[in-house]
C-alpha cells in the first residue's frame, strides 16, 4: 500500500489515517496529514489512488489489509481514524483487540452502513450517474461548486470494479451488536448535514461503545474533514493528547 509518512515523537501515539470508499490519502486535509508533534500516516487502501489493485469487497479484508501494515512498519501504539468505510474499518479492528491499538477515531461512519440497490448497481453500470449522485450529496450545502467538483474530478480517477467492491463492502457490514466489545477509547465525530451517514449513525456508536466521546460539527456534510478540517484538527488533537495524559496516569 502506498503510504506518506510525518515523522514525530516516539513517546507519543501515532496517528493512522483510513480514508472511505472510493476515496485517496488526499481526502484527509493537511491539518491532519501534518498534524503538529505527531506522527502521522495517511495510505491508500489496496485498489485506490497509489496502490495496487485490486480493492476488496468486504470491510474484514481491508482491515487484514491494515493489520499486517501495522505489523509490518512496526507500530506499537497507534490510533486508527477512519473517515466513513475507514471509519467501519477502524472498528473491524477495534473489534480485534490489537495489541498496537491504543484508541479509535470515527469520522461520519456508523456500525453500519447500507448502500441503496440502485447506487450498487451504477457504479457497475452507469459509473457518471453513481459518482455524481455520491458528489451531490456528500458535501453540505453551502459549499462550493469548485470543490464538489474537484472531488468528482478524484472520484472518477477510482475504478468501477473498485467503487462498487467498497459499496459491497459497507453494504454487507454490520457491527451494532458487538460495539460493547471495543474496548480502547474512541472519538466520534459526526455532522449535522451529513447525509450519506447522518448523525443518528454517530449518536448509536457514541451509546453503544463504552469510551466514547461525541463531537458534532454544525453545519457540516458527510466530507466534514475537508469541509471543517481545523475543526476536526483541533478535536483529534485534543483526543490524541488526553490519551497520552491518561497513558501517563496508567505508567504512575
Amino acid at each position: 500500500m502506498f503510504y506518506t509518512q510525518q515523522r514525530g515523537p516516539e513517546d507519543k501515539p501515532a496517528l493512522l489515517l483510513v480514508h472511505g470508499a472510493g476515496g485517496t490519502h488526499l481526502d484527509w486535509p493537511a491539518e491532519l496529514r501534518r498534524l503538529p508533534n505527531t506522527a502521522v500516516y495517511t495510505l491508500d487502501l489496496p485498489g485506490h489512488g497509489r496502490s495496487a489493485l485490486p480493492g476488496y469487497d468486504t470491510v474484514t479484508a481491508y482491515a487484514d489489509s491494515i493489520a499486517d501494515f501495522l505489523t509490518s512498519l512496526p507500530l506499537n501504539n497507534v490510533v486508527v481514524a477512519g473517515h466513513s468505510m475507514g471509519g467501519a474499518i477502524a472498528q473491524e479492528l477495534g473489534l480485534r483487540h490489537l495489541p498496537q491499538l491504543v484508541g479509535l477515531i470515527l469520522i461520519g461512519s456508523g456500525a453500519r452502513l447500507p448502500v441503496s440497490p440502485a447506487i450498487l448497481d451504477q457504479a457497475l453500470h452507469d459509473f457518471d450517474a453513481a459518482t455524481a449522485f455520491v458528489a451531490q450529496h456528500e458535501w453540505a450545502a453551502h459549499i462550493p461548486t469548485a470543490m464538489r467538483q474537484l472531488a468528482l474530478e478524484r472520484l472518477r480517477q477510482t475504478a468501477p470494479a473498485v467503487l462498487h467492491a467498497d459499496f459491497v463492502a459497507c453494504n454487507t457490514f454490520d457491527v451494532r451488536s458487538k460495539l460493547a466489545e471495543i474496548n480502547v477509547p474512541t472519538l466520534i465525530i459526526g455532522g449535522t448535514e451529513d447525509k450519506m451517514t447522518p448523525l443518528k449513525f454517530s449518536q448509536f456508536m457514541a451509546e453503544h461503545i463504552h469510551d466514547a466521546q461525541l463531537i458534532t460539527l454544525s453545519s457540516a456534510g458527510h466530507m466534514m474533514t475537508l469541509e471543517q478540517p481545523t475543526a476536526v484538527a483541533t478535536a483529534v488533537q485534543t483526543f490524541l493528547a488526553n490519551l497520552q495524559g491518561n497513558s501517563h496516569d496508567g505508567d504512575t
